[in-house]
């Protein structure tokens, strides 16, 4: 799996979303290059991580991750998120949690309604076999719905899409299917480790209720949500992700680490 270290500090590993690759972290991986040693993530079937032969499914992911990063915050955007949560479920290398526009159930159900219905992931994967290039169009149109940026957004999103090839067919079926399927509530209160929840306050795929609900559900979670943020607030609100972020980081990573969890 392909892994970029960059800058020099308290390891942060960062993890992108679905149909992307490490590379959307740019804007952030400037600010913070000169703070943390920042561990840039491909995932498996995504950029330079297309043919790492890493299943992708939230335990092999964390797995092979843990085993090439030392302890570390973690940081997890939309898919990400989901990685990011289930290695610090499973893993004491965790020392704190970022979820960064991410919930432990992407879908809606009776107990949990502010998500998506599932029907959206479901009509994804059958446009995905029909229009490959046109569905990641539409899914990253949706990631700037919502934002006063958006176009602007947008714009960085598709440039960024294939600048480290076309992601694997076979992933982004699986990448789909972890977020119509996945439901990790029932690891946060068990959480060992401060969290953060960075919602935007327009997203228009994940809703900050939904995230407010899941810091709720944690021991020692906080969330926050940024005005005027769509789905990809580090892009268009990457000055208050920032003020927001490093504080959290700074304070949580002077913690002991927690203890090795399952």
């Amino acid at each position: 799996m392909h892994v970029e270290v960059v800058g020099a500090g308290s390891p942060l590993v960062l993890l992108h979303g679905w149909a992307l690759h490490g590379g959307v972290f740019a804007p952030l991986v400037a600010r913070l290059r000169d703070r943390f040693a920042l561990h840039v993530v491909d995932l498996p079937g995504h950029g330079h991580s297309r043919d790492c032969g890493v299943p992708l499914t939230l335990q092999a992911c964390a797995e092979a991750i843990c085993a090439v990063t030392p302890p570390a915050a973690w940081l997890g955007w939309s898919l990400g998120g989901l990685v990011a949560l289930e290695a610090a479920a499973a893993s004491g290398q965790v020392r704190a949690l970022a979820m960064v526009s991410s919930v432990p159930r992407f879908t809606a159900a009776p107990d949990w309604p502010h998500a998506v219905p599932p029907a959206v992931f479901a009509q994804f994967e059958r446009d995905l076999a029909r229009d490959y290039r046109g569905t990641l169009e539409r899914f990253i149109a949706l990631d700037t719905l919502g934002s006063p940026h958006g176009q602007d957004t947008l714009r960085t999103l598709r440039a960024m899409l294939f600048a480290r090839g076309e992601p694997a067919p076979e992933a982004l079926h699986a990448g789909l299917a972890l977020l119509e399927a996945s439901d990790l509530r029932h690891v946060l209160p068990g959480l060992g480790m401060a969290s953060l929840w960075i919602a935007g306050a327009r997203d228009r795929l994940v809703q900050p209720r939904g995230m407010q609900a899941a810091a709720a559900l944690t021991p020692d979670g906080t969330f926050a949500q940024i005005a005027g943020g769509g789905h990809a607030p580090f892009l268009a609100q990457l000055d208050a992700v920032e003020a927001t972020l490093v504080p959290f980081l700074q304070q949580a990573m002077d913690r002991p680490d927690p203890p090795a969890r399952r």
